[in-house]
C-alpha cells in the first residue's frame, strides 16, 4: 500500500492552519471557518480539519502524539516487523538441517542392523523397512 503523494507544499498547509486558528473566531464554528478556508485553497474541508488538530497535538494544545514522535514509532515498527521476518526466514534452514541429521542418525542406525526375518540371511535392512520415529507400528 503506496502512500499517497501530497498535493499541498508544506508552506500552504502551515499557512491554512494558522488563517484557522487565526481567524477562527470571526466565525460561529470552528467547521465554518474550515469549509470557508478550503474552498479558498482547494482542499477538502476534512482535509484541512486534520491538519489543524495536527498542528494541535504538534504544539500541545491537544493531547495526542506529535507528528515525529509518531514517525520514529511507525518507523520503530516497520524495522521490527522486518527483522521479525527474516529471522523466521532464517530459522526454517536451521530446523530443516536438525531435523536432517536426525533423520541421518535413524538412517545409520537402521543401516547397521541385520535382517532378522530370514534366519542366516545376514542382509542389512533397508531403512524403510523399519517403522520411523514416533511411528505407531510396533517391530515384532
Amino acid at each position: 500500500m503506496s502512500k499517497p503523494t501530497n498535493k499541498f507544499s508544506p508552506e500552504v498547509r502551515a499557512r491554512a492552519v494558522r488563517m484557522i486558528l487565526d481567524h477562527e473566531g470571526d466565525y460561529p464554528s470552528r467547521w465554518s471557518a474550515v469549509v470557508s478556508v478550503a474552498e479558498k485553497i482547494g482542499c477538502a474541508p476534512q482535509t484541512l480539519h486534520e491538519w489543524v488538530k495536527e498542528a494541535e497535538v504538534d504544539s500541545g494544545k491537544r493531547a495526542g502524539a506529535p507528528t515525529d514522535t509518531a514517525d520514529k514509532l511507525k518507523a520503530l515498527e516497520r524495522e521490527s516487523r522486518e527483522l521479525r521476518q527474516a529471522n523466521e526466514i532464517l530459522r526454517k534452514p536451521v530446523l530443516s538441517l536438525s531435523k536432517g541429521r536426525h533423520l541421518a542418525r535413524w538412517i545409520t542406525s537402521t543401516a547397521s542392523s541385520t535382517c532378522r526375518h530370514r534366519t542366516g540371511c545376514g542382509s542389512r535392512i533397508l531403512p524403510t523397512s523399519r517403522p520411523g520415529p514416533g511411528s505407531s507400528m510396533s517391530r515384532s
